[in-house]
């Protein structure tokens, strides 16, 4: 039987583990300060603590409960060991719904709507066909490639841009930061489904978004750590953008006396864009199990260069 040690900074790693307990499997979950933790073989983990990792001697995997492995990556103390992410098909299905409704809320023209809602204006605005809407997505990996497809099917223009040049049929493709510009410069909606690495923090600030056009509009739903919150709020209160939504923050929860509460051209969101189902994580962590004792390749193995 397999010592698996659940451990980090995430009100879901107990929840989990008490399902892990519950499941007929092949591991014995254990929690730090256990008796015998100390011989954990797998580390299931989401920020843990610095050195915290470390700490485990007999460690053979690290498997993080999500997509995102920023919060475990920025252990200076992590353990040269295979780290695997999550990627399930509800996360995708999820992530997909949410950018659907974001593109839709603004291509419809709802935000307009709204506004005049509050202000008991009574104004039909003419529709416009989802062929005048370009949407750009930043992150073309297996997430963004699943809403390109679905954006496209139901007409709307659709560009991608990725570090590496990435291909979908029917969506203009952009790569590189040679061609970065180029791709903002034709989007209306901005979509931004990064994975956070030294090259993307920060990577939604003023110059970024005043290449978009007067008026485009983003969805926000990669990492907090994208987000320099001051500068798109100058961009949102200078009219530049038209507005925005935003699922994702630097620090979260999000503070009571942030700006974006209040902005009446923003929609915050609670970090709920899409999440992996508890079953699913577990039906991945005890698959790369087996296989790790099995000998065989594991799943969804990030590339610490590239951090994903």
């Amino acid at each position: 039987m397999t010592k698996v040690v659940f451990l980090g900074v995430s009100s879901d790693i107990p929840k989990i583990a008490v399902l892990a307990r519950e499941r007929v499997g092949d591991i014995e979950v254990m929690l730090p300060g256990d008796a015998g933790a100390a011989e954990a073989e797998v580390a299931v983990c989401w920020s843990p603590p610095p050195g915290a990792l470390a700490a485990y001697p007999r460690l053979r995997l690290i498997h993080a409960i999500a997509a995102g492995v920023d919060n475990i990556l920025c252990d200076p103390q992590l353990p040269a060991l295979p780290l695997c992410r999550v990627v399930a098909p509800d996360l995708t299905v999820a992530m997909t719904e949410f950018i659907t409704w974001g593109v839709l809320y603004y291509h419809r023209d709802l935000d307009r709507v709204i506004a005049n809602q509050r202000n008991r204006i009574w104004h039909r605005i003419p529709l416009a066909a989802a062929s005048s809407c370009s949407v750009g997505i930043m992150g073309v990996g297996q997430l963004g490639a699943h809403v390109a497809g679905e954006l496209l099917r139901m007409g709307f223009k659709v560009r991608g841009w990725s570090r590496q040049e990435k291909t979908v049929e029917g969506m203009e493709g952009f790569h590189g930061e040679a061609q970065f510009e180029d791709f903002l410069g034709g989007t209306d909606i901005l979509v931004c489904l990064l994975p956070l690495t030294a090259q993307t923090h920060g990577i939604l600030n003023r110059v970024t978004l005043s290449a978009l056009p007067a008026g485009a509009a983003l969805i926000h739903v990669g990492r907090g750590g994208h987000l320099v919150s001051a500068e798109v709020q100058a961009m949102l209160e200078n009219g530049h953008l038209r507005g925005a939504i935003l699922d994702v923050f630097e620090k979260e929860p999000l503070s009571v006396e942030s700006p974006f509460w209040s902005m009446p051209n923003v929609i915050v969101t609670p970090h709920i864009a899409a999440a992996a189902s508890y079953d699913s994580v577990l039906d991945q962590i005890e698959e790369n199990i087996r296989r790790l004792q099995q000998g065989e390749a594991l799943l969804n193995v990030v590339d610490r260069s590239s951090g994903y």
